[in-house]
């Protein structure tokens, strides 16, 4: 993301794409390390939006894209989405999206999307229980390999609507790993998105509440991912 953000700043164009074999220093969400050994895809892309509007749904039109793209390619389980940017294999994390705009003033300058997936890399021990790898479902694929088509998907991500349509709230609720699944943290059970990207919580009493920043906490600590 560093590399793509500096060749944004030299004029890039939207579209450009960056793939690394390895990470030594790669960063999550909130700030958290993601370990990117070689045999993952470790992908960014540059947008160029024409307006700053829809942004705060990037991620998750981003997890979409990528979850509809990987599921696409057989018939084993999906690969679901957690909300707000993680991609499941079944109760394994196995990819996350990281999405950084870059400001000019008042003016948006660019976004760069970052796709961090296990493909072939293995999983450091102390993670197996909450982390896996796409060779567990595709085991003819490599990073290499999908590369290039998932950054195709998201080098097509309309960015400006700033809701999600019907549609996309369909496909998302098809793909929604945490609908559903008790949290503890905020407590209440995931009941899916809002147009406007907040997961949707439905509490104790019946009310439902929008929760429009994470982490959140599932109260199975089995999958804490």
């Amino acid at each position: 993301m560093d590399e793509l953000h500096a060749r944004a700043l030299a004029g890039a164009p939207g579209g450009t794409a960056v793939v690394a074999a390895e990470q030594t220093g790669a960063r999550g969400s909130r700030g958290n390390p993601w370990i990117s050994p070689t045999g993952g895809l470790w992908l960014s892309v540059l947008l160029r939006p024409e307006r700053p509007s829809g942004l705060d749904l990037l991620s998750l039109r981003a997890g979409l894209a990528v979850s509809e793209a990987l599921s696409s390619l057989d018939a084993g389980p999906p690969i679901r989405i957690k909300w707000p940017n993680d991609l499941m294999l079944g109760d394994r994390k196995v990819g996350g999206i990281l999405c950084e705009a870059r400001w000019q003033g008042d003016t948006l300058g660019w976004v760069v999307v970052g796709l961090g997936l296990n493909v072939t890399n293995p999983v450091p021990e102390g993670l197996r229980q909450e982390a896996g790898n796409l060779a567990d479902r595709l085991p003819g694929r490599s990073a290499v390999g999908l590369a290039e088509p998932l950054a195709e998907v998201i080098q097509r991500i309309e960015v400006g609507a700033s809701t999600l349509s019907p549609a996309e709230l369909e496909r998302f609720r098809a793909l929604d790993w945490l609908r559903g699944r008790p949290l503890k943290a905020p407590a209440g059970v995931a009941d899916g998105i809002a147009a406007d990207g907040a997961l949707l919580l439905r509490l104790g009493d019946g009310r439902q509440v929008a929760l429009r920043a994470g982490p959140v906490e599932l109260a199975d600590a089995s999958l804490r991912a």
